[in-house]
């Protein structure tokens, strides 16, 4: 394979990423991981001004790696949701730049944080 196509094909994956990024829905709340504390859970900084303890459910155990200050869809719980919270995506660095692009980030960047 030319280096030419395979360019060609890592900018069309890209492209194919940004047009499936996830947006938040109903009660849904983008955030960026603090800490790691062990097993699934973590500390997630929202948008929405709450640090939450998030874990990740047990579908997603195996599938959802998350690091440190990697950008995660959190999912508020109905009872405790100002405390706590599920996992329920991770955006990838393209996908990041997108919504920073949209304004989706705006309060990340505030903070100088990201």
């Amino acid at each position: 394979m030319s280096r030419k196509k395979k360019a060609q094909e890592e900018k069309e994956r890209i492209q194919r990423e940004i047009r499936r990024v996830r947006l938040p829905r109903g009660k849904q709340v983008i955030g960026i991981v603090l800490q790691r504390h062990g097993g699934s859970r973590m500390s997630v900084r929202c948008l929405d001004g709450k640090t939450r303890l998030c874990r990740i459910p047990g579908r997603l155990k195996r599938r959802l790696w998350v690091r440190p200050d990697n950008i995660v869809l959190i999912e508020p719980w109905e009872l405790g949701g100002d405390e706590k919270g599920d996992v329920v995506f991770k955006y990838k660095p393209s996908q990041v730049n997108y919504l920073k692009k949209k304004g989706y980030l705006k309060k990340l960047q505030d903070t100088d944080e990201f």
